[in-house]
This record gives structure tokens, C-alpha cells and sequence, in this order.
């Protein structure tokens, strides 16, 4: 989707640094401490007469240590929106189970196999989650809208991204309706009653803020194939022409992915057309892009591009603890930067940059907090640009530090690793030092979990083939450590010196054979700096 003196300073550095980075995230989602959903099916009828839809939710569960109640995630019946139960099975027998708080939470029987299967049977109008209007067009339509824990409002789960499960969808609909959703289509059946079955099941593991169905008359096409993943475009009728030209840019996005970081995780990758709160929405392998994206004018590339970067982050090397997000959003936004760099080269990449600087400084005028911020409790809240755009630079900044080639190294090793699991920032900063044979547990304290940036004031000053620069950070909260590129342009020819900046005030002296005509810092966008 698409925000004194050294040596006590040091100590005191090392005291926050240990205190903070390792200090429990405030995600306050209440965790099954032994149960593990290892899959869910989900029957699902839908009808054109109301928004009600019947469900049935089978789900199998690994008990990893001892078999104990465990609960999910259901938004219960109240007045005109919400599920209400029609009943809970351990296997085909009734089970015993509670349901209040928007949570059933189901007490297995005490003897048996440590996989068991469950299902829950519901009906009821979903308020949220599964978005039930009308397109642009006037199309009846059904879209699931899941982020962040929304599923919970029609799917029967656990609606957080540290349980991830394999998924099946079979959706029974009026049969003038196309069926999209996560995973590949394994089925499509007339019933022979105005009905047809869809169903598509995706083997991999996803967190239920990324599936999905999409259910309106669709046009829809083979875009291509990328490493056998077949990509498609599916968009509304009457935009199909300028749907498929605008989406049509997917295959070059996932063929730059597939080659950079290592292999695609999912069955297929739809793109689609959607009513959605959202300008894109992730979905593993089927994403949906907010109605107007399609114009026929190729202007999405950057939002296609964001989001495809998100199979391989945030969807397949998943954020643990809602805190993390920066490791879905952040990186996101900076690996769409790097894919229209490729395409487009370096001035592609500060152009962005420059952009999502802007951002960052105004928001943090309003807003002055770290990336990883542990005060938030809220997942609805964990969106900023601090997650999104000063995350991206934090990856900027860090390729920089390693080098390129260190730096994609890491990021393979980095996927590889975690690919189809979970994953905590200090785990990112684990690989990327081994990767590099450089500490950066200072870079990820300065640039994570420490609020802003520096503010630089500063001037210069010649006399006898010298230069003397000085510079003072005059942000009050931090005094932050970081190299600084300095160009100096003099009678055509220019040079760049890097220094390194550790003080509130610091001067840097200079040969030069002439008095300069220009000086420059950070002329190459590796810094992320305020300039006063």
C-alpha cells in the first residue's frame, strides 16, 4: 500500500540502544500461544437479493506443544452488521466454545491428534472487509478489503500477520458474475440453479490482511508469463482495453523482482480493478488497484510497481508484530524507486527521493516520532510516512553505507530466509551485518528507533586555496552520526569529498586550487537531511 562529553554520551547511547531495540513491540493482539493455523477454507455464498452472506469456515490447526483453547477472529452480530454463529465443529462433532468479545474461542477435546480440523458455520452482513457496492459503472460488485484486520469482519481467522496459512476460497454466486481471488483457479462449475462454483486455493502461506476475492462482471486477459507465474489484468468492461495497457507493465515489474531478490511465492499474479479504501492493496497474487488507476494513459507504473514489491515484502517475508510495518511499507516504497531506476535511471531515483523528502520533513513538523514507534497500538494507526517514505530512505541510506553489491547480497539472503515466514526488524539488521561484515546497530537505532533527522545549518568560507566548512545540526532532540557528501564545483571541474559528522558544530578544511563558484551537499541523494 500505498508516510556532553564522549564517553558518558556512549554509554548512554548503548543503554538506550539495548533498552529500545529489544524492548516487546506494543502490538497488543492476544496470540494463540500453542495453536498454529496451518489452513483455511472458505465457503462462501453471496446473492443478489441482500448483502447477507452464509459461510462455512473449515480450518486445520497445528497444536504445537499441548492441545488447549485457542481462539479466532469473527466481528459478532450487533443490530444490522456482524456473523452470528450457527455452529462449531471438531471435525463432524459439535464443540464446545465461547463467543463474545468478537472472538470464538474453541476448547479442542482433550485426547487426540495434534492436527485437528475445525469449522465454523456463520451468516450474517459484513460491515467492513468484504466491501459489497456498486462499481463506477452501476456493476453490483463483492471485493475483499481486508487491511489490516479487517478479515475478521467475514472471514472466521486469525487476524494477524504472525499466523499465516494456506488459503482456499470456494465461492458460490450468481452465475453472470466473473470470480477472481487469492490463489489459482482450480474449479469453475454451473450449478444449473442461476449459481456457479469458483474455487481457487493458494498453497503458500498468507496472513489474512492479504487475501482476497473480487466478485462483478470482469473483463479479463494473460498479460504474460514470468518463471511459469502466468499475470493477468482483470478490470471492468468497460475500461478493458485501457485496463489491460495500464496493467500491462506488471510483467516487466515481476521479471525485475524474480531477477533481483529470488522467486515469486504465489499461484498467479492478478491485477485487478477494485472498489478499495486504499490507492493499491496488496493481496498475495491477486492485487487490487483503486477504480480510477486505469486511465489508459500508463501513469501507474510507480503504484504497480509498489505493489508487486510487496509479494516478496510484507506479504511472503512478513512483519511479526504490527509495529514492524516499515519492513512491508518501507521497503515497498524504496524497491519501487530501485525498479524505475532500472527502467529509468539514477535521476529517476532522486526525483522520488526528493519527493518523498518533502514528506518526510512536513510530516515530522506535525508528527515528530520514529519509525518503529512503540506507543501505537492501533494497527489502523501504523501507517505514516515515516513507514512508508523515511523507511525508504533508511534503505537508501543503507545501500549506500554497504554498496550495491553488499546490498542486494543481503536483501537475497534476507528473502531466502525468510521467505513465506515471519520476520522482526532486529532480524533484517542480522543478515544485512552478516551479509556486510558491518555492525549497524547504531544505523538501525539512529535511523529506526530514534524520531527525525538531521537539521543542518551551515557555510563556508575560502582564503589561500582552502575551504572551510561549517556546519552545525540544529534539531534539539539528537545529535546524529552519519557521512556527508560535499561537491565543490570550481572553474568547471568539481570534486566530492566525503566527511563524517558526529558533533553538534563541526568544520571540515579543504584544498582547492581556486575559490569555489559552487558547494553542494549530498549531491547525490544519500543522506537523508534537512537543509536550513
Amino acid at each position: 500500500m500505498r508516510s556532553t562529553s564522549l564517553i558518558p554520551f556512549q554509554l548512554l547511547y548503548v543503554l538506550i540502544f539495548t533498552i529500545s531495540f529489544f524492548t516487546k513491540a506494543q502490538d497488543t493482539y492476544q496470540r494463540n500461544s500453542s495453536a498454529d493455523v496451518q489452513g483455511y477454507i472458505f465457503n462462501l455464498t453471496l446473492n443478489d437479493k441482500s448483502n447477507s452472506i452464509v459461510g462455512e469456515a473449515a480450518f486445520t490447526v497445528d497444536f504445537k506443544n499441548e492441545v488447549n483453547e485457542f481462539s479466532i477472529d469473527l466481528i459478532k452480530k450487533a443490530s444490522r452488521y456482524g456473523m452470528e454463529l450457527k455452529g462449531v465443529l471438531e471435525g463432524d462433532v459439535p464443540a464446545k466454545y465461547t463467543f463474545k468479545n468478537n472472538k470464538i474461542t474453541i476448547t479442542p477435546t482433550p485426547s487426540g491428534p495434534k492436527t485437528r480440523t475445525f469449522k465454523v458455520q456463520y451468516q450474517g452482513i459484513p460491515e467492513r472487509g468484504l466491501v459489497i457496492d456498486t462499481t463506477k459503472f452501476g456493476q453490483r460488485s463483492f471485493f475483499g478489503d481486508n487491511w489490516p484486520n479487517l478479515a475478521r469482519h467475514w472471514l472466521p481467522c486469525v487476524d494477524h500477520p504472525s499466523d499465516k496459512a494456506s488459503v482456499e476460497f470456494r465461492i458460490t454466486a450468481p452465475d453472470h458474475y466473473d470470480v477472481v481471488a487469492t490463489g489459482e483457479k482450480i474449479e469453475e462449475s454451473n450449478l444449473g440453479n442461476g449459481y456457479k462454483l469458483t474455487t481457487y486455493k493458494e498453497p503458500a502461506p498468507v496472513a489474512m490482511k492479504v487475501v482476497t476475492i473480487g466478485v462483478t462482471k470482469f473483463a479479463s486477459k494473460i498479460l504474460g508469463e514470468v518463471d511459469d507465474v502466468p499475470i493477468s489484468a482483470w478490470v471492468y468492461p468497460e475500461n478493458r482495453l485501457d485496463g489491460f495497457s495500464d496493467y500491462g507493465v506488471a510483467t516487466n515489474v515481476i521479471k525485475y523482482f524474480i531477477n533481483n531478490i529470488g522467486p515469486y511465492s504465489y499461484a498467479k499474479l492478478a491485477n485487478m480493478q477494485a472498489k478499495t479504501q486504499w490507492g493499491g492493496l496488496e493481496n498475495a497474487g491477486t492485487i487490487a488497484y483503486f477504480e480510477n488507476s486505469v486511465t489508459g494513459k500508463n501513469e501507474v507504473e510507480g503504484l504497480i510497481a509498489h505493489e508487486i514489491a510487496h509479494q516478496w515484502f510484507g506479504n511472503s517475508a512478513t512483519e511479526n508484530d504490527w509495529n514492524h510495518v516499515w519492513l512491508s511499507e518501507g521497503f515497498a516504497t524504496y524497491f519501487a524507486i530501485l525498479y524505475q531506476e532500472s527502467v529509468y535511471g539514477d535521476t529517476k531515483r532522486k526525483e522520488e527521493l526528493v519527493l518523498d523528502r518533502k514528506q518526510i520533513i512536513d510530516y515530522y513538523q506535525e508528527n515528530p516520532s520514529p519509525i518503529v514507534d512503540l506507543s501505537i497500538k492501533d494497527p489502523m494507526k501504523v501507517l505514516s510516512t515515516n513507514t512508508y517514505q523515511k523507511a525508504g530512505w533508511v534503505l537508501n541510506m543503507l545501500r549506500y553505507k554497504l554498496g550495491d553489491e553488499v546490498f542486494w547480497k543481503g536483501i537475497r539472503i534476507y528473502y531466502k530466509t525468510y521467505r513465506n515466514s515471519n520476520v522482526m526488524t532486529s532480524d533484517f539488521r542480522k543478515i544485512m551485518e552478516e551479509a556486510s561484515g558491518v555492525k549497524l546497530n547504531e544505523f538501525f537505532q539512529q535511523w529506526i528507533f530514534t524520531e527525525g533527522y538531521p537539521s543542518i545549518k551551515w557555510d563556508w568560507s575560502y582564503k589561500n586555496r582552502k575551504v572551510v566548512i561549517r556546519l552545525e545540526q540544529t534539531q534539539n532532540h539528537h545529535v546524529f552520526d552519519f557521512p556527508l557528501e560535499i561537491e565543490i564545483l570550481e572553474k568547471g571541474k568539481s570534486f566530492i569529498s566525503t566527511v563524517q559528522v558526529n558533533d553538534k558544530k563541526s568544520s571540515f578544511e579543504m584544498d582547492v586550487d581556486s575559490r569555489p563558484t559552487t558547494i553542494t551537499l549530498d549531491p547525490n541523494l544519500k543522506l537523508l537531511f534537512e537543509e536550513k
